[in-house]
């Protein structure tokens, strides 16, 4: 805590902190609408705070524009997060500073401006793993689907009804990509862009093959019940191969989790044995060089481990 550093960098967030308090606390507000007259259920939130978040968050929305910037709409959307751009970008920020003031005072300001630096990585990370679990399991529930647009068919309701019917019926993330179909083939797209968006954000051959399907059908006729038949036949000899691939590369999957998760806990537990030894790598410029080091290549061979298990078809 002798640090030189640490003086002026404690005058640098008094700073900004008064900043904040003029900027977004005294400002006066703006001809926006009420959230009251938006949510009547909803009370206004008078404190400080809301008004700082509140102001933070238009002033971010000002900022980013119809973008959203890297945490735009679309990839919040299909990481599953039902929240606007600007309300996340915010609090990714808010994240930022509070891991990087933390990591100052707790370590020194090297650790906290790499923490700082990291926040947003391991943010676009976080979503990447939630799209990614999102598109795993709107492929583990189509043959489901399928079978609920077999069903409608088969009793007289058209495409666009039983798309309607079975979105009532399936689960998320189905129910809500396929309610986004219904919802933009009524406002004018054309049926089979709005499939092959769905399919595109979903990352689904499948599902697309189900569009080309419906677009046959569309123009020369048939009964697309039985053309679909057929295709569920397919997915699900499909998805028989993939848990059977999936099950012969377990092993490699748990080998890499534990290659990964060894260093970690190592160092854990030499932390926690002997604090003194490992206080080299954050105090001494040698030692802080060697950490990032390690987690670049860290990083580097978890990329190479996971492409090396994850077959794609």
């Amino acid at each position: 805590m002798d640090s030189p550093v640490l003086f002026p960098v404690a005058i640098g967030l008094c700073v900004a902190a008064l900043v904040l308090l003029v900027v977004f606390v005294l400002k006066p507000r703006n001809g926006s609408i009420p959230l009251e007259r938006r949510r009547l259920d909803a009370k206004p939130d008078d404190s400080a705070v809301g008004r700082v978040s509140h102001s933070a968050v238009q002033f971010v929305d000002t900022a980013i524009g119809r973008s959203g910037g890297p945490f735009n709409r679309e990839v919040l959307y299909r990481a599953g997060v039902r929240q606007a751009p600007a309300d996340f970008t915010v609090m990714v920020a808010m994240g930022t500073v509070l891991l990087g003031i933390a990591g100052s005072f707790l370590v020194n300001v090297i650790i906290g401006i790499l923490l700082a630096i990291a926040t947003p990585f391991a943010a676009k990370l976080v979503l990447a793993f939630k799209t990614d679990k999102r598109r795993a399991k709107f492929d583990a529930q189509l043959t489901d689907t399928i079978q609920m647009l077999i069903g409608g068919l088969r009793v007289g309701h058209s495409i666009m009804r039983s798309l309607e019917a079975t979105a009532q019926e399936a689960q998320a993330p189905t129910s809500e990509e396929l309610s986004r179909i219904v919802n933009e083939v009524r406002i004018g797209k054309d049926p089979r862009q709005a499939v092959e968006d769905c399919a595109d954000r979903m990352d689904s051959d499948d599902f697309r093959w189900i569009g080309q399907a419906i677009q046959i059908n569309r123009e020369v006729g048939g009964d697309l019940a039985e053309v679909l038949e057929q295709v569920a036949g397919t997915i699900r000899e499909r998805s028989e191969i993939k848990a059977h691939v999936k099950a012969l590369s377990a092993e490699g999957k748990m080998s890499a989790y534990i290659l990964m998760a060894l260093p970690v806990g190592v160092a854990l537990l030499l932390t926690i044995m002997n604090p003194h030894y490992m206080s080299v790598f954050v105090q001494h410029p040698l030692g802080i060089a060697m950490l990032v080091a390690s987690a670049v290549l860290f990083v580097i061979g978890g990329f190479w481990m996971s492409r090396t298990v994850k077959i794609k078809f």
